[in-house]
């Protein structure tokens, strides 16, 4: 598995990014959780992390009125999956190169 850390511990691994996937399909961050069989509070929490520790919000919060609230992917979220999806194929092509080049 492949993970993105920081000066202050883990940003970004698979687990927030299909949180990430999930909030762009849903459109919620409750429904995200769900589908990821997580509490409402750790995925908030996971997401608060992200945005905090991002130079731009990942996740937006929609305050709720006559539709509901709700939550999206801002640009800088969408980014971020993008990025991690090519490192992590980036990672798992050199492993599998030197897994070739290098038997014990």
């Amino acid at each position: 598995r492949v993970w993105i850390n920081e000066a202050h511990g883990h940003f970004m691994g698979n687990g927030r990014v299909q949180l990430l996937k999930n909030i762009m399909e849903t459109g919620s961050i409750t429904k995200a959780a769900k589908a990821m069989e997580m509490s409402y509070r750790q995925a908030w929490q996971m997401v608060q992390d992200m945005n905090e520790r991002s130079p731009k919000p990942l996740v937006a919060k929609m305050l709720g009125g006559k539709g509901g609230g709700g939550a999206m992917v801002t640009e800088t979220g969408e980014k971020a999956i993008a990025m991690f999806t090519r490192i992590e194929e980036e990672t798992m092509r050199y492993a599998k190169k030197l897994s070739k080049i290098i038997k014990l």
